[in-house]
């Protein structure tokens, strides 16, 4: 059984949909009458599957993908191994899905987390061990590693949550502590690591070991760590671990503003190439995530960083930019611009609809923080936010639906185009 990218990635499209579903009918109660479900088993349900079901099942679609390109899936027992790993994590991904939405945090949600968290140690391994057969030379095989070592230290944060439960030791520090490091490794460690391996196969990105290319890597890797500090500055660390935290989030402002430099400068022929509304995502990606650096950067000031994290829309709309802005908008840039779908109308049509309610959504979330600040209450923000909500499904809707027709997908002779 050989790995087919076409029926991976439709469930990778679907899953999104679902996500942005969940999303949608928790702006819906909050809004408007609706008292089925618990708002709180949604959340869990909404956040576990867009990180498994989405974005981790995604990335490993493609990263396969990626291997695939450079040869190292030759023999079939390693297609079959993928194939089984992908399916245990969507099973994982589903019990998830169903588990909180029914009982919230239980036996049968936190069996599937657990399982979940194990399925990607699997991927790890063996992803790792066919990393031996491309090329060290190839820029992406250090993403791919440190992607790979931020998941699953990640999973770290998950435990300890799981160990404070079971113990009934639940304080509120060490509690949001353990949420932040397994947010914070997850999102800025694996998925932007993996993002990174596959935006440099994407376009074909080379570099000796003396060029800032290779260079970054070690910069964001190393900055990583100690940048996890900034969720948790209102612990009051000693003041080294501070001045550490400063220097990590000054390290990825230079990183981040130099790297789109020289993405851009020598690459702007090829992102010509590309139709105006994938350049246009790509722009909107590179400016949302400048846009996060600069956040992030913010928050090392004790007071602000304090009111930032102590504030749930700052965080849910910070949360989001990563999420939604940049990891999302960049994972379906990625497989429209390589043509493994057939740029549709429809999916054009629903692409633009998507980004336009990504926009609207941390717009409206932003001014929602600033009129809090202000003592000022917008009545209408919770309909707005569902509106958003609501364009973002109606896009996505649009989307799966071009892809579920008759519709080219993948090349039967593997060119990717790297």
């Amino acid at each position: 059984m050989l790995f087919n990218p076409k029926t991976w990635l439709k469930f990778s499209i679907i899953n999104l949909l679902i996500v942005a579903l969940l999303g949608m009918l928790m702006r819906y109660k909050m809004g408007f009458e609706f008292s089925y479900f618990n708002q709180t088993n949604l959340l869990h349900s909404h956040s576990h599957f867009a990180f498994a079901g989405w974005i981790s099942h995604t990335l490993m679609v493609l990263m396969v993908l990626f291997l695939e390109k450079k040869g190292s899936l030759k023999k079939e027992k390693k297609s079959i191994n993928y194939n089984y790993i992908l399916t245990a994590n969507l099973i994982c991904s589903y019990g998830m899905l169903m588990a909180f939405i029914v009982q919230g945090y239980a036996m049968v949600s936190i069996f599937f987390s657990t399982m979940s968290i194990i399925v990607s140690y699997v991927f790890c391994y063996q992803f790792w061990k066919d990393l031996k057969f491309v090329a060290k030379e190839n820029l992406s095989v250090h993403w791919f590693k440190g992607a790979l070592f931020f998941n699953v230290i990640s999973s770290i944060g998950t435990f300890s949550l799981a160990y404070m439960m079971a113990n009934k030791n639940v304080y509120q520090n060490e509690f949001l502590a353990s949420i932040y490091y397994y947010l914070h490794f997850q999102y800025n460690g694996w998925f932007f690591f993996a993002c990174m391996g596959l935006l440099i196969a994407l376009f074909n990105i080379k570099g000796t070991k003396k060029t800032f290319y290779a260079k970054s890597f070690w910069l964001f890797f190393f900055a990583c760590i100690p940048a996890y500090f900034l969720s948790i500055l209102w612990l009051k660390l000693p003041l080294w671990i501070y001045v550490l935290t400063v220097l990590a989030a000054l390290a990825q402002v230079y990183g981040c503003f130099r790297l789109l430099y020289l993405f851009y400068k020598s690459k702007v022929f090829v992102i010509k190439n590309y139709p105006t509304l994938l350049r246009s995502i790509l722009f909107f990606i590179m400016f949302a995530f400048s846009l996060k650096i600069v956040l992030q950067l913010g928050s090392v000031i004790p007071s602000l960083g304090q009111l930032a994290f102590g504030f749930r829309p700052i965080i849910i709309a910070y949360l989001h930019l990563i999420l939604l802005a940049v990891i999302s908008q960049f994972l379906l840039f990625y497989i429209f611009s390589q043509d493994f779908f057939k740029f549709t109308f429809n999916i054009k049509i629903g692409l633009a609809l998507f980004a336009f309610g990504v926009f609207l959504n941390e717009l409206f979330l932003m001014l929602q923080s600033i009129t809090a600040f202000s003592n000022i209450f917008i009545p209408i923000m919770n309909e707005l936010l569902f509106g958003a909500a609501l364009i973002m499904v109606l896009g996505l809707s649009l989307v799966v639906f071009g892809i579920i027709k008759k519709n080219v997908l993948y090349d039967p002779n593997h060119n990717i185009k790297y």
